[in-house]
C-alpha cells in the first residue's frame, strides 16, 4: 500500500481533527435525503421543535420554515445568501399558523451557552444540480450547510489551493448553487496552506486563521490547520464569526461579503472586554489601543467592534462617535459605515458636519446611534456632549496631530488664540465615555488617553505560493538592461523582505520572476522593437510558405501591453488595419460568401475594460463581435489572419491549420502545455506547428513536456541513469535524517502522517547548512524520478520515501516565516522599481529554437558576446554566460570526452567560487565583473580547443583521441614520442570508422569484441602503452562509443 499523503489522506486528517472539536463524521451516502436536496430537513425540523417547545411549535410550523428557506431562489445567489446570512445572524419573526398567538422570533442556530445545536462533518455527499457534484467536506449546524471544504494534496508543488478556490468558485458555482445559498463561509486546504473566506471573494481574500487563543503566537504551514479547526471552527467561535463577524454591505455592486480574519476577530473581542472593565464610574474609561498596521483591515475591525457593541445586552445599545483625523471624512470609512445599517442593526448612522449638530444628535437621545465626524469638528470648543455613560468613542488616528493636555497659545493678527491637546477636548466634551484608539503608530501619549495596547497586528497578509518554473532566455528573447541604481534598489528590496522573514526560495522564486514582469515586457522601446521583430519573422514564413494558412496567435502578458503592442504592428504596416472582403486571391463559394466577414488582418481578442481607452474600446467590441471574430479565426479564407490574445483562446480553441505561435507571456507548466497545443493540430500540408519565443519559456516548455507526456519516447539509458541518481540521493537523505524517526509518517494515522510531515520540515530547518543541502538533494531527487517514477524497478519502499521527502520539500517551500512578503507580493514591489530602471537593446536570438534547417546561432559569436557584456544585471550576464559556457562544453563533450570534462572542471571551479562570493564584498562590481570576464575567457579558450588540432595538423576528431592517450602518458608516466602520437591518433579514428559501421555497434557484442581486438593489435603495433593495456582500452572504447554517439546524431 502506497503512503502518499493525498487528498484522502488530508480529507481523514481533518475528519478525526474535528471529531476532536465536536463534529462527529457522517460518510454521503449514510444521510437520509433526495440527491438534489442540500439541506438534513431532519436535523433542522428537530431542532426548531425542540428549541421553540415552549411556543408550541408544530411540525408543520416547523416545515414551513424549512419551505420558507428552501423557496428563495439560488438564480440571484449573492441576494438569497445575504437573506439567509441576515436570518442566521439576527433571527426573523414567524408567523403562526393560529393567527391568534404571537409572532415568534425564530433563531436557527442556538447562540446560548447551551449551545444546542447539532453538528455534523459531512463527506462525499452527492448533489445533483445541473451536474452531479461532490465536494470534499461540509460542515451541518443543524441541517444547514454552513461551511464547504475543498481540498487538495499537500504534496504536489504544482498542485495548490488555488486550484481548490477555482472548484468551490466556478465548476460548483455553476452545478450545484442551491448548496451556497447558505454558506457562511469556504475553506480551501492542502493540509499546508488552509484558508477560509467568503465564496463571494477573490482569491487573495481567503487567510489562514493563524491563531488558536487570544494569546497564542501566530502560526504557519501544517500548524495552521490545527488553527483553523481549533481556532476559527472551535464551535463556539463558529457561532461567534456567523452571528457577528460576517459584514454583508446594505447595498453592494460588487457582491461584497466579508469574513473576518483571525486579527480582526481576536482584536474586536479583545477590545470589547476591556471596555467593559473600562466603563465608568467603575472603569476609568480607557478602552484601549489597537495596534494594527496600515492597510491591515482596520475599518473592519471597527465595524465589527460596533456589531458587537451595539448588539450585546451588557452595553444596553450604546452610543457611538468615530473620530478620524482627516479634514474631510474618510468618504471609505463613512460610506462603509452608512451602508451597514442593518450590520451594525442601527438606522442612525451618519456622518456629522459640526460639532453643534454633533451635540443636537447626541443631546437627544438616551442611546443608540453611531456618529462620524473628524478631528477638526470635533475640537471646534471644548463644551460638553454629554455626560451619559453608555458612549463609547474610537478615534481612528486622531491622536496623530493631537495628543498632549496641554494648552497652546497662538498669538494673531486677530487676538490670541488657545488650543488645547486632543485628550482635553476629548475629556472635557464627553466626561464619562469610553475611548478606544486605532493606531499603526503608538506613541505614549496614546496610551495615556486610551489605555494599554490590547492587540496588535502587524504581519504581512497570508501567504501565498505559487511555484513557478525557472525561466531560461531562449529563442527570440528580448534583452533589457537595467540602471545600476535601480539594480541597487531590487537588490536591497529582496534584502529587506529576507531579513523580514521571506524565505529564500520565495525570494529566490521572486526574484526569477521579477525579471519577467510586465514592467519589463511593456517598455514601450521593447514593444517597439517586438513589434519590428515580429512582422518581420511573420512576413518572411508567409514568403518562404513556411505557413499553411498565414494564420498566428500572439500572446501578450496583459491588456495594456497587448494594445501597445497591436498599435506598434499597425504603425509598421498600415495596410493590415485595412478591411478586406477575404484574404488575397481566396475563390469564394457562394457560402463562403455568406459566412465571412469583411475584416481587418489583425485583431486582439480581449474582453472590454470600463475604462479602457475609447479607440481600444471600440477596437474590443462585444461579447457577440468576439463570437464573430471566433468564426472567422476558424475559416481559412478570411483576412482575419493574427490574433493578439492574453488569456482568451489559449485553451480549447482549435483551428486545425493555425500553425504559429508567438509567446511573449510567462506561463505556467500547466496552462503550457495547453497554449503550445495550440499549434500541434494536424492539417494537410502542414508539418510543424512554430512556438516563437519571445520571454524565454523553453526551459518550462522542455520540463512540461516532459512531465506531461511520458512514456513512449523515454530513452532507455535516461530511466536507468535516473534510477541510479534517485538511489545514491535517497541513500543521501537517509543519512541527512538518520537522527529524525520518520517510522509515524509510513504507518501511523493521517494526523501522525501530518505530524511527521511538520516535525520533519523543522528538523530540515535547524541550520541553514542542513536546510539548503536537503532542498538542493530533494530537487534533484525530484528531477531524477519525475523521469523514472513510471519505471518497474523502483521498488515500493523508494517510492515511500521519495513522496516522504518531497512532501517535506514542498512544506518548506511554502513557509514563509512571519511579516515577510510572498513571492505575489514581491513581485508586485519588484515591477514598481524596474519601471525605473528600463533600456532594451535589441530583440536578440539568443540561441535558435526553431526548425533545425536554419542554422544555428553562432554561439562564439563575438558580437553576441558583446551584447552579453552590456547587460548591466550582474547576475543574468553571468548566469547567461554560464548557460553559454554550459552549452560550449556541451558541444565540446560530444567529440572529446577528455577536454569536455577538463573544462567542465574549470567552470565547475569557477562557479562554485561565485557561489561562495562573500555577501559583504564592498567591491561587489569588481567581484562580478571579474567572474563574467572569466567566464568569457574560459569560453574562448574552449572556442580555441576546437581548433587546437589544425596546429598538429590532424582534425578536431583525431584531436579526441590524442588527447586520451596523451593523458593515459601523463596518468602513467610513461613517454611516447609526438610525431608517433599524432599517427596513432589517426589510426585509432581509422579503426574505430571503419568497425562502427552501424548504428547500433555500441549494442552488438561481435563489433565490440572485434573493435577490442582491432584496438589491441593497433596498440601493439605502435609500442603503446608500454604499461597496462585494459585501462587504455576502456578510455579510448569510451572515446569511440562517445564520438559514434554523437556524430551518427548529428548526420
Amino acid at each position: 500500500m502506497s503512503t502518499k499523503f493525498t487528498e484522502a489522506k488530508l480529507e481523514e486528517a481533518f475528519i478525526e481533527l474535528l471529531g476532536n472539536e465536536g463534529y462527529p463524521h457522517f460518510l454521503g451516502n449514510t444521510i437520509n435525503r433526495n440527491e438534489e436536496e442540500v439541506l438534513i430537513e431532519e436535523d433542522l425540523i428537530a431542532f426548531l421543535l425542540s428549541q421553540y417547545k415552549n411556543d408550541g411549535l408544530t411540525t408543520n410550523e416547523a416545515k414551513s420554515i424549512v419551505l420558507q428557506l428552501k423557496t428563495l431562489s439560488s438564480s440571484d445567489l449573492y441576494e438569497t445568501n445575504k437573506t439567509i446570512m441576515q436570518w442566521l445572524a439576527d433571527g426573523f419573526t414567524f408567523k403562526r399558523e393560529d393567527r391568534n398567538q404571537k409572532d415568534i422570533w425564530i433563531y436557527l442556530i442556538d447562540y446560548s451557552e447551551a449551545n444546542n445545536n447539532t453538528y455534523k462533518f459531512v463527506n462525499q455527499l452527492e448533489i445533483v444540480g445541473t451536474e452531479k457534484r461532490i465536494p470534499d467536506g461540509i460542515i451541518y449546524i443543524n441541517g444547514l450547510p454552513v461551511i464547504v471544504f475543498e481540498f487538495k494534496t499537500a504534496i504536489q508543488e504544482n498542485c495548490t489551493i488555488h486550484n481548490a478556490y477555482t472548484q468551490l468558485t466556478t465548476r460548483y458555482k455553476r452545478d450545484i448553487p442551491e448548496l451556497f445559498k447558505y454558506n457562511a463561509f469556504c475553506v480551501i486546504s492542502d493540509g499546508v496552506n488552509n484558508k477560509a473566506g467568503s465564496f463571494f471573494a477573490a482569491y487573495e481574500f481567503y487567510y489562514a486563521w493563524r491563531r488558536v487563543s487570544d494569546l497564542a503566537k501566530d502560526v504557519d504551514g501544517i500548524n495552521s490547520m490545527f488553527t483553523l479547526i481549533q481556532g476559527m471552527l472551535y464551535q463556539n467561535r463558529v457561532r461567534d464569526i456567523i452571528q457577528n463577524f460576517i459584514y454583508i454591505p446594505d447595498t453592494s455592486k460588487k457582491d461584497e461579503k466579508i469574513v473576518c480574519r483571525y486579527p480582526q476577530y481576536y482584536a474586536a473581542k479583545a477590545l470589547y472586554e476591556n471596555i467593559k472593565v473600562a466603563q465608568k464610574p467603575a472603569g476609568d474609561g480607557k478602552g484601549g489601543t489597537y495596534f494594527g498596521a496600515t492597510g491591515c483591515g482596520k475599518s473592519f475591525t471597527m465595524l465589527f467592534l460596533s456589531r458587537i457593541l451595539m448588539k450585546s445586552e451588557y452595553f444596553e445599545n450604546p452610543t457611538i462617535v468615530l473620530i478620524t483625523d482627516r479634514t474631510d471624512l474618510d468618504d471609505q470609512l463613512s460610506g462603509q459605515f452608512t451602508n451597514a445599517k442593518n450590520y451594525i442593526g442601527d438606522n442612525t448612522i451618519t456622518s456629522v458636519e459640526s460639532r453643534a449638530e454633533l451635540r443636537e444628535l447626541i443631546q437627544g437621545r438616551a442611546s443608540g446611534g453611531v456618529f462620524l465626524t473628524t478631528i477638526h469638528k470635533f475640537t471646534e470648543d471644548t463644551e460638553l456632549l454629554t455626560d451619559r455613560t453608555n458612549v463609547i468613542c474610537i478615534s481612528d488616528e486622531a491622536h496623530r496631530s493631537q495628543t498632549n493636555l496641554d494648552q497652546k497659545i497662538r498669538v494673531t493678527e486677530n487676538g490670541v488664540k488657545k488650543t488645547f491637546g486632543f485628550a482635553k477636548y476629548l475629556h472635557d466634551s464627553l466626561p464619562n465615555a469610553t475611548f478606544v484608539g486605532f493606531t499603526g503608530t503608538p506613541v505614549d501619549a496614546t496610551l495615556d488617553v486610551f489605555g494599554k495596547v490590547v492587540d496588535a497586528y502587524t504581519m504581512t497578509e497570508s501567504v501565498k505560493d505559487e511555484i513557478t518554473v525557472r525561466i531560461v532566455y531562449e529563442g527570440r528573447a528580448a534583452k533589457i538592461a537595467l540602471h545600476n541604481s535601480e539594480l541597487e534598489k531590487i537588490e536591497e528590496y529582496y534584502q529587506v523582505a529576507e531579513e523580514a522573514g521571506a524565505n529564500e526560495y520565495q525570494v529566490e522564486e521572486s526574484k526569477k520572476q521579477s525579471a519577467n514582469m510586465n514592467a519589463i515586457l511593456g517598455d514601450p522601446d521593447r514593444l517597439k522593437e517586438l513589434a519590428a521583430d515580429f512582422v518581420n519573422h511573420y512576413e518572411n514564413r508567409i514568403n518562404e510558405g513556411a505557413t499553411v494558412k498565414g494564420k498566428a496567435m500572439f500572446v501578450s502578458s496583459s491588456r495594456e501591453i497587448a494594445y501597445e503592442f497591436y498599435k506598434n504592428v499597425i504603425a509598421l504596416r498600415p495596410e493590415w488595419n485595412e478591411v478586406k472582403i477575404a484574404e488575397e486571391g481566396a475563390v469564394l463559394s457562394d457560402k463562403d460568401k455568406r459566412e465571412i466577414k469583411p475584416m481587418e488582418r489583425i485583431k486582439m481578442i480581449m474582453t472590454r475594460g470600463k475604462d479602457d481607452p475609447k479607440e481600444m474600446y471600440n477596437l474590443l467590441g462585444t461579447k457577440d463581435y468576439r463570437k464573430e471574430l471566433d468564426r472567422q479565426f476558424k475559416n481559412e479564407k478570411s483576412n482575419f489572419k493574427i490574433a493578439i490574445v492574453v488569456d482568451m483562446w489559449l485553451t480549447g480553441f482549435d483551428v486545425p491549420f493555425l500553425d504559429s505561435i508567438y509567446i511573449d507571456k510567462p506561463i505556467q507548466q500547466h496552462n503550457l502545455i495547453q497554449t503550445i497545443s495550440r499549434v500541434n493540430r494536424k492539417f494537410k500540408g502542414k508539418n510543424k506547428g512554430l512556438v516563437v519565443d519571445y520571454v524565454g519559456i523553453k526551459k518550462a516548455m522542455n520540463l512540461a513536456l516532459a512531465k506531461y507526456t511520458k512514456g513512449e519516447g523515454d530513452n532507455f539509458e535516461d530511466i536507468q541513469q535516473s534510477l541510479i541518481v534517485v538511489r545514491n540521493h535517497l541513500d543521501l537523505l537517509s543519512k541527512l535524517f538518520h537522527k529524525f524517526d520518520s517510522s509515524k509518517y509510513f504507518n501511523g494515522s493521517s494526523l501522525e502522517q501530518l505530524n511527521t510531515l511538520n516535525m520533519a520540515a523543522e528538523y530540515v530547518q535547524l541550520t541553514k547548512d542542513l536546510e539548503t543541502r536537503f532542498m538542493g538533494l530533494v530537487k534533484r531527487l525530484k528531477a531524477a524520478y519525475d523521469i523514472c517514477a513510471g519505471s518497474e524497478q523502483l521498488t515500493q519502499t523508494e517510492r515511500d520515501y521519495t513522496h516522504f521527502y518531497l512532501a517535506v520539500r514542498s512544506i518548506v517551500f511554502k513557509l514563509t516565516k512571519g511579516d515577510a512578503p510572498d513571492t505575489a507580493q514581491m513581485n508586485a514591489k519588484v515591477r514598481e522599481m524596474i519601471k525605473n530602471a528600463l533600456q532594451s537593446d535589441g530583440v536578440e536570438e539568443l540561441f535558435k529554437m526553431g526548425e533545425e534547417t536554419e542554422k544555428e546561432q553562432d554561439i562564439f559569436d563575438e558580437d553576441y558576446l558583446a551584447k552579453i557584456d552590456k547587460i548591466k544585471l550582474p547576475n543574468t550576464k553571468i548566469k547567461l554566460l554560464q548557460q553559454l559556457l554550459a552549452r560550449v562544453i556541451g558541444e565540446m563533450k560530444k567529440v572529446n570526452k577528455v577536454k569536455g570534462i577538463d573544462f567542465s572542471k574549470k567552470m565547475e571551479t569557477l562557479v562554485t567560487r561565485y557561489n561562495e562570493r562573500d555577501e559583504n564584498d564592498v567591491l561587489r562590481s569588481e567581484v562580478y565583473e571579474e567572474m563574467a570576464e572569466q567566464l568569457t575567457n574560459l569560453i574562448w579558450e574552449v572556442h580555441q580547443e576546437f581548433t587546437a588540432g589544425d596546429d598538429l595538423g590532424i582534425d578536431f576528431e583525431e584531436k579526441a583521441f590524442y588527447d586520451i592517450l596523451k593523458e593515459l602518458c601523463v596518468k602513467y608516466d610513461f613517454s611516447y614520442p609526438e610525431d608517433k602520437l599524432i599517427q596513432l591518433a589517426k589510426s585509432v579514428k581509422d579503426l574505430v570508422d571503419g568497425q562502427a559501421k552501424f548504428p547500433d555497434w555500441s549494442k552488438r557484442d561481435d563489433i565490440k569484441s572485434a573493435l577490442k581486438v582491432g584496438l589491441i593489435l593497433l596498440l601493439d603495433e605502435h609500442g603503446y602503452p608500454p604499461v597496462q593495456r585494459d585501462e587504455v582500452y576502456k578510455e579510448i572504447f569510451e572515446q569511440a562509443e562517445n564520438f559514434k554517439k554523437n556524430s551518427v546524431l548529428k548526420k
